[in-house]
């Protein structure tokens, strides 16, 4: 538990909501926990009072209360009764490893990662139907957006969710995304290094928030502006139309992927925030609508995820299936998912 804390806003953090700001330093904090210190005056901003949505300025000074480490926070009670059967069964079938200290589901496009205003349904509250007998609940250690699929860890311990936590920080662990793109990109592989700043006028919630990208040499100019790195490499391509793509965030910020992929002209198919069909795009002018035949959500999955098990130290490599919108793409397409590497990226693999 850390003691009451006064941070300042730093350069590249104004013009940020406050419960957002709060999210990014403390990821293990939820929504109803800082809608609480605000009403109770815990929060301070320059020594005022405050509320969630409150913007940020840079240079302000933010009071923060104690705030327990993410293996320290208690799972919320759930009444099990609140979880239907069919939910239950549903995260249940999601798993795709297990032990005594981890949980790997394969997150549904769709379901939030955790609660906020108007969500009932979301992987935190679903996880009291993984206790399995244990003690706690499953802890969230990371996040995936609502609308992309894939590798999403939980800890059964505070031990393991501590050593989760510091692990997924190291330059050892790899997440790799694999996305359907309009068009191919040229060249075909490379490093996208565009600085993300939040946009303005997308709903006063922030429901509509959107990502726009800096130029490199622009970042430390930008106010709120964060240098973002993404790796990419094309796995196959149906002409110059669609692309397989295979992505990897050596950032870690808000939409990243979406929105370097459409930076560079070859959105995601079916991402209607960051690939609409108006967009110039090398796709033909298809934007990330492929036509009547493509689903239209979103072509983003976390495929994999490279980490060290936080107790018994071995490496782990978790790899979740696709979705089954994606997986019918695939199919139109002829892709093979038996045909990709596990890590493109790594040259011993591809040699072999």
């Amino acid at each position: 538990m850390s003691g009451v804390q006064t941070i300042t806003v730093g350069a590249d953090e104004g013009d940020q909501r406050l419960d957002r700001w709060l999210k990014r330093r403390f990821p293990h904090l939820v929504q109803t926990r800082i809608e609480k210190m605000c009403r109770k005056g815990e929060l301070r901003v320059d020594g005022g009072r405050v509320k969630p949505a409150t913007r940020l300025e840079v240079g302000q000074s933010v009071r923060v209360p104690p705030i327990p480490e993410a293996h320290e926070v208690e799972s919320r009670p759930v009444d099990r009764s609140q979880i239907s059967k069919k939910d239950a069964e549903m995260i249940r079938g999601c798993v795709i490893y297990r032990d005594d200290h981890i949980i790997a589901i394969n997150k549904p496009a769709g379901l939030p990662t955790q609660g906020g205003s108007g969500v009932a349904k979301h992987v935190d509250g679903l996880a009291e139907a993984l206790r399995d007998g244990f003690e706690d609940k499953p802890r969230l250690v990371h996040r995936l957006d609502k609308d992309t699929s894939g590798v999403l860890l939980l800890a059964r311990t505070r031990t393991a969710a501590k050593g989760l936590t510091e692990n997924l920080k190291h330059r050892e662990t790899r997440k790799i995304y694999w996305a359907a793109v309009a068009g191919v990109p040229q060249p075909r592989a490379g490093t996208i290094k565009y600085g993300l700043v939040k946009a303005m006028g997308h709903g006063k919630g922030g429901e509509g928030e959107k990502m726009q990208c800096i130029h490199p040499a622009e970042v430390d100019k930008t106010p709120g502006a964060k240098r973002a790195v993404t790796d990419f490499a094309t796995l196959s391509a149906l002409g110059q139309r669609v692309s397989w793509m295979a992505l990897v965030p050596v950032t870690g910020r808000t939409h990243q992927l979406r929105a370097h992929m459409a930076e560079i002209g070859h959105p995601v198919v079916g991402d209607g925030k960051y690939g609409g069909s108006s967009q110039e795009n090398l796709g033909d002018g298809w934007g990330a609508g492929l036509g009547a035949e493509i689903d239209r959500k979103l072509h983003l999955h976390a495929r994999s995820l490279k980490i060290e098990h936080p107790v018994t130290k071995a490496i782990l490599q978790i790899v979740a299936p696709l979705p089954e919108h994606m997986e019918r793409t695939w199919d139109f397409f002829g892709w093979d998912t038996r045909d990709a590497p596990m890590d493109p990226f790594d040259p011993d693999e591809l040699d072999g």
